[in-house]
């Protein structure tokens, strides 16, 4: 397993080790001990998985302490382009964001963790997204931002007109009236 800090501090892009043969392959989708050996201290506490059509935009969104998450996360089937963005106050990086191709051929993972808001669209029909989380879903401490405010500059990769939202994605504010609880 290879994990690589990305420009951010402590969000993760892991890539796991492939065996390959006639029979298809094998890999280790998580492992506790190359995780601490790289820094990143997690308890899962619940699996998630979702299947979204090509467009569908879920994000951007978090939950503030005291269930406050985080998430390793993969695609099974498809691809997606996955965003983090650093809402940490105090943090160099406050306000940037990653953006990682994640696909059921890459088998590439992203480390999200609690202080970074969140959030992915699919670019092909029937993805299978899975979440692995450090905290169980509480609606009361969800925060979240408008997908395509242009203080972010986020490229998703697609055009506006081809996303699909949930009504709730829609309302969420705009970062600049954000006001981050980490």
């Amino acid at each position: 397993m290879k994990i690589t800090e990305t420009k951010i501090k402590d969000l993760f892009l892991i890539e796991p080790k492939l065996w390959r043969d006639d029979r298809g392959y094998f890999y280790e989708s998580y492992s506790k001990k190359a995780f601490e050996e790289a820094g990143i201290y997690a308890d899962f506490v619940q699996d998630n998985q979702s299947l979204s059509e090509k467009g569908t935009l879920r994000g951007l969104h978090a939950q503030k302490d005291p269930s406050a998450q985080g998430k390793l996360v993969r695609v099974i089937k498809g691809r997606v382009l996955d965003i983090a963005i650093d809402i940490r106050k105090n943090s160099a990086t406050y306000g940037e964001h990653v953006i990682a191709e994640l696909s059921g051929e890459n088998h590439k993972m992203f480390w999200v963790p609690p202080g970074f808001l969140h959030g992915f669209v699919t670019l092909e029909d029937d993805t299978i997204f899975t979440y692995k989380v450090t905290n169980l879903y509480d609606k009361s401490s969800e925060i979240g931002v408008l997908w395509d405010d242009k203080d972010l500059g986020i490229n998703w990769g697609i055009s506006a007109s081809e996303v699909i939202l949930s009504e709730k994605d829609k309302e969420l504010p705009r970062f600049r009236d954000f006001v981050s609880p980490f």
